[in-house]
């Protein structure tokens, strides 16, 4: 199962497309969560997500503002859709039949 913050990673990999690489997703998990995110976490929640074969990466060309060093690009892998279709499948099955109360002080 995965984590919320790698279901966030592994979406932002699947909305930005040919321009998921580590600041793009970065930038885009820190806006979508609505929260300050580290670009450590990034890195380790990308590396642990390909090692579990959930993630491809692909190193691209150097470019001047990085001094010559290339992007490492990623793209989700076959296990890695299905594991994300996985949790949204739990997680609408958790809150079906459930009304959440949009009130000050719900728990």
């Amino acid at each position: 199962m995965l984590g919320v913050f790698e279901q966030a990673v592994l979406l932002a990999v699947v909305r930005l497309g040919e321009e998921a690489y580590g600041r793009s997703i970065l930038n885009e998990v820190k806006e979508r969560l609505e929260r300050d995110v580290s670009a450590g976490a990034i890195q380790a929640t990308l590396a642990r997500l390909e090692q579990k074969g959930l993630l491809d990466s692909r190193l691209g060309p150097g470019t001047e503002i990085r001094a010559g060093r290339p992007r490492r690009f990623y793209r989700i892998g076959p296990a890695g859709a299905r594991a994300l279709n996985d949790a949204h499948d739990a997680v609408t099955s958790l809150w079906r039949g459930f009304e959440p109360r949009r009130r000050k002080g719900y728990a």
